[in-house]
């Protein structure tokens, strides 16, 4: 008898084991989920960065037009 039940508890005892390691499982999931959605969320801000640097440089273009167009005008006129 009381083997019996000292197989009940140690059967109990490796159910919440188990169960333990599911939580464990699933909170390791949701914190690789987290961990992907940030490095896209970093993706995004460099894409970002690489835009406003093209716009920059499209930006810093017309205004060196705009210099030349304005020094030709001074010069030839």
């Amino acid at each position: 008898m009381l083997l019996l039940l000292l197989l009940l508890l140690l059967l109990l005892l490796l159910q919440l084991l188990l169960l333990l390691l599911y939580q464990l499982l699933i909170l390791l999931l949701l914190l690789l989920l987290l961990l992907m959605l940030l490095l896209l969320l970093l993706l995004l801000l460099l894409l970002l960065l690489l835009l406003l640097q093209q716009l920059q440089l499209l930006l810093l273009l017309e205004v060196l037009q705009l210099l030349l167009h304005c020094y030709c005008y001074y010069y030839y006129s």
